[in-house]
C-alpha cells in the first residue's frame, strides 16, 4: 500500500481550463472577470446578497472584525476547540479572545457557555463549525441579537453545510470561509467573506484594497490591507464550485464507508451529526475513549509506520502560551480534543485504502487494550 495522505484537493480538467484562460487572458493579479463571477456564484450558494474574496480564511475573519469596528479592549467570544486563526484574527484586529467550551453534541460553540461569557465588553461571537458540523445558530442568534453582539461565522471547514436548509455563512452578520488546498472546496489560499449587509460589504471592499477611494485612484483616506485575491486562484474557485455538489456528496459516501467499518467498535465516535444539520464532513473525526494524548501518539505513530497519514483533533486554545488562562474552565473540549484524530478522508481516495486504514485503526486499538 503507497502512502496515504490525510488531504488532497481535487482537481480536474475543469480547473485546468478556467486557470489556463485566466492566464491567457492576462489578468493573473486581482482584477479579472473569474474574481467577479466567483463572489456572485459563491453568494448565490451560500444565500446571501454579497460574497466578497479575500487571500486566505484567516484575514476574512480579521477584514470581518476591522469592518465590524472592533477596537482595542473589546471581547469576542470564540470556541476552545478551534484552529489557532480564530483567536489570532481577534487579536489582530486588537481586540480581547473570550474563549469559552464547546458542545459535546455538536464539537461547536456552547451557547450555554456564551451567554455565561457576555459581558458589557463583549462585542463580537465567532462561532466556529467546526470540522463541516456547524454550531448551533438558532440558539447563538437568539443569544446574540437580544445583546446586540454581531455574530461572525467562522465557516472555514463548512462550505454547504446547513441547519433545516439554511446555509452556513447566513445566518450572522457576515461568514468568513478559508480556500485553503485541505478544504472542501479549494483556490490553492483564499477565502470568502459572505453578507447580506450592503454597506459592511463596500466597507470590507475598501479596506481590501488599502483603503483606496473609489472616486479618487490612489488617494487613500484610512490604513487598508492587501488581503486580495488573484484571478488565477478564483477561476480554479469558479471550478470547484460548480462542482461543490459532487465534492461533498463524495465526501459522504467516504464517511458512510468508515461508519460501516467501525460499526461493530464499541468506545469509538465518528463525526456527529445533529437531527436537522447537515454536516459536510471536511474531516473524517475518529475519537476512541481509551486515549490520552500519549497512547494517541503512539496509536499515530503506528498508523504512520503503516503508512497511514493521520493528524490530531486541534488543540484547546487555553492550553496554548499566548491564550493560557486560569480562569478557563472547558472540561468537554479538553476531554474531545486529546482523544480525538483525523483519518484520511478526501475526495478520491479508494474503498481499498479506507478500508486498510481502519483494518489498521481496529488492531492498534483492540492492542491498546490489551
Amino acid at each position: 500500500m503507497e502512502f496515504i495522505p490525510i488531504s488532497q484537493p481535487s482537481l480536474g480538467e475543469l480547473e485546468r481550463r478556467y486557470l489556463i484562460d485566466a492566464f491567457d487572458s492576462g489578468w493573473i493579479s486581482s482584477i479579472g472577470h473569474y474574481i467577479e463571477e466567483l463572489e456572485k456564484s459563491f453568494a448565490v450558494y451560500c444565500g446571501t446578497e454579497h460574497a466578497v474574496a479575500v487571500s486566505n480564511g484567516t484575514v476574512a475573519i480579521h477584514l470581518a472584525l476591522e469592518a465590524l469596528g472592533i477596537e482595542e479592549g473589546d471581547e469576542v467570544i470564540v470556541p476552545d476547540l478551534t484552529f489557532v486563526a480564530t483567536a489570532n484574527a481577534v487579536r489582530h484586529a486588537n481586540g480581547v479572545p473570550v474563549i469559552v467550551d464547546v458542545d459535546r453534541e455538536t464539537m461547536c460553540m456552547d451557547p450555554a457557555a456564551l451567554a455565561r461569557a457576555i459581558t458589557p465588553k463583549t462585542r463580537a461571537v465567532i462561532p466556529v463549525h467546526l470540522y463541516g458540523h456547524p454550531a448551533d445558530m438558532d440558539r447563538i442568534m437568539r443569544i446574540a441579537t437580544a445583546r446586540g453582539i454581531a455574530v461572525v461565522e467562522d465557516a472555514a471547514e463548512a462550505h454547504g453545510a446547513a441547519i433545516g436548509g439554511k446555509r452556513v455563512g447566513s445566518f450572522g452578520r457576515c461568514g468568513t470561509f478559508s480556500f485553503f488546498g485541505n478544504k472542501i472546496m479549494t483556490t490553492g489560499e483564499g477565502g470568502m467573506i459572505t453578507t447580506d449587509d450592503g454597506e459592511l460589504a463596500g466597507r470590507l471592499r475598501f479596506l481590501r484594497d488599502h483603503g483606496m477611494s473609489r472616486e479618487r485612484k490612489y488617494w487613500h483616506t484610512e490604513i487598508g490591507y492587501n488581503y486580495r485575491m488573484t484571478n488565477l486562484q478564483a477561476a480554479i474557485g469558479v471550478a470547484q464550485l460548480q462542482r461543490i455538489d459532487s465534492l461533498i456528496e463524495q465526501k459522504r459516501s467516504v464517511i458512510e464507508r468508515y461508519r460501516k467499518n467501525f460499526s461493530g467498535m464499541r468506545r469509538v465516535t465518528l463525526n456527529p451529526c445533529k437531527p436537522g444539520f447537515k454536516n459536510t464532513y471536511w474531516m473524517l473525526c475518529l475519537s476512541f475513549d481509551g486515549w490520552n494524548e500519549q497512547s494517541r501518539s503512539v496509536s499515530m505513530a503506528g498508523l504512520k509506520e503503516r503508512k497511514i497519514d493521520t493528524r490530531p483533533f486541534f488543540y484547546p486554545l487555553t492550553d496554548m502560551p499566548m491564550y493560557r488562562s486560569p480562569i478557563h474552565e472547558t472540561p468537554v473540549t479538553h476531554d474531545l480534543s486529546y482523544r480525538g484524530i483525523n483519518l484520511p478522508s478526501f475526495v478520491g481516495i479508494s474503498n481499498e485504502q479506507i478500508d486498510y486504514i481502519c483494518e489498521n485503526v481496529i488492531g492498534l486499538l483492540e492492542l491498546s487494550r490489551s
